[in-house]
């Protein structure tokens, strides 16, 4: 057992918990050779290629200034997984990272290649951070430390084994949750739902800390669905189907899918975003994670394109399920 920290949260009777962490309804596991094979060959075939029409011209195509004096329950995307969110009074930020890399060092690791469309000095006021869980391009140190500097009231809502780093980095309320539970704040219910996945920020930490996607509900009655990051699993999607369906509105993880003999047990693709788009009975959806970061072998404008493509495949009627701009919003319906 050398190496191993026994899970704090552990209770046999959750089939997801194990004495030393945690696991996928699914389990699965992700090889070291398959790490190295995906490596060499993203070396080998000199993987991602740019966008179509270059870098600069993708980053261009897909901002635009956000405007944050909207009105109405509403979604804007700042870039990646981080979202704003008003739910009536609310104003919640999902996984938030500003930083210019996704890694344990500043001077390497996965670059942004489009900027988040606001900075943390233009936000307006949060009140709640959401994280989904802890991979780098999800929770960010520096990000985490400047919302607590500026807005030291906030709350943190958190899977389980994340509230010690947050505490270090300054935030004074914080909810850790399990899959399934759930917690009010400011009349907004926050309910953490199973994803498949995995944690990891050092060499022997995998699986220390939970992972989840994130059912936000008004007391008017409407769904707001984070995905965070997930691959595919047709029995979890039907439990959650079972609990929330129908959803108001999803925002699904679209991008980091290639190639998929390594990336579908993290990460689910566009075709399988659509699937679970109709299986949450969603009203509508925009896709996430793309566009920032080149974390997996699919160009950075690839993502949408299958998106559209999967969405007519499926006779999804247009703008139901959208690739919108940084910084662009849409109401979230009541």
């Amino acid at each position: 057992m050398l190496f191993k920290r026994k899970n704090p949260y552990y209770n046999p009777a959750k089939a997801h918990h194990t004495p030393y962490g945690f696991s996928n309804l699914e389990p699965t596991v992700i090889k070291q050779l398959e790490v190295w094979r995906w490596s060499w060959e993203r070396h080998r075939q000199h993987l991602p290629k740019p966008p179509q029409h270059g870098y600069e011209l993708f980053a261009r195509n897909w901002y635009q200034t956000p405007d944050f004096t909207l009105s109405g329950n509403r979604l804007w995307w700042i870039s990646h997984a981080t979202l704003l969110l008003r739910l009536q009074n609310c104003m919640i930020i999902t996984d938030p990272v500003f930083s210019q890399r996704v890694s344990p060092v500043t001077f390497a690791g996965p670059k942004r290649r489009t900027q988040p469309a606001a900075s943390i000095a233009q936000l307006p006021p949060i009140d709640v951070i959401v994280l989904s869980h802890n991979h780098y391009d999800h929770l960010d140190k520096t990000s985490i430390r400047q919302l607590a500097a500026r807005f030291p009231a906030i709350t943190a809502v958190v899977p389980l084994g994340l509230k010690n780093i947050l505490q270090k980095l300054g935030i004074n309320n914080i909810v850790e949750l399990d899959w399934w539970e759930q917690v009010s704040i400011k009349n907004i219910q926050f309910h953490a739902v199973p994803a498949h996945h995995w944690s990891q920020r050092g060499i022997i930490d995998r699986n220390h800390s939970l992972w989840c996607g994130w059912i936000m509900q008004t007391t008017q009655g409407s769904s707001t669905y984070f995905s965070g990051d997930t691959g595919f699993s047709e029995i979890m999607f039907r439990q959650i189907a079972e609990h929330f369906a129908p959803i108001d509105m999803a925002a699904i993880q679209i991008g980091a899918y290639a190639p998929r003999w390594f990336m579908h047990n993290q990460h689910i693709d566009p075709q399988q975003a659509v699937t679970i788009f109709k299986m949450l009975q969603c009203r509508q959806a925009i896709g996430i994670h793309w566009g920032a970061f080149e974390l997996a072998d699919e160009s950075l404008d690839e993502p949408p394109q299958l998106l559209a493509t999967a969405c007519a495949q499926q006779q999804l009627a247009p703008g139901r399920f959208e690739s919108i701009k940084m910084g662009a919003s849409r109401i979230i319906p009541a």
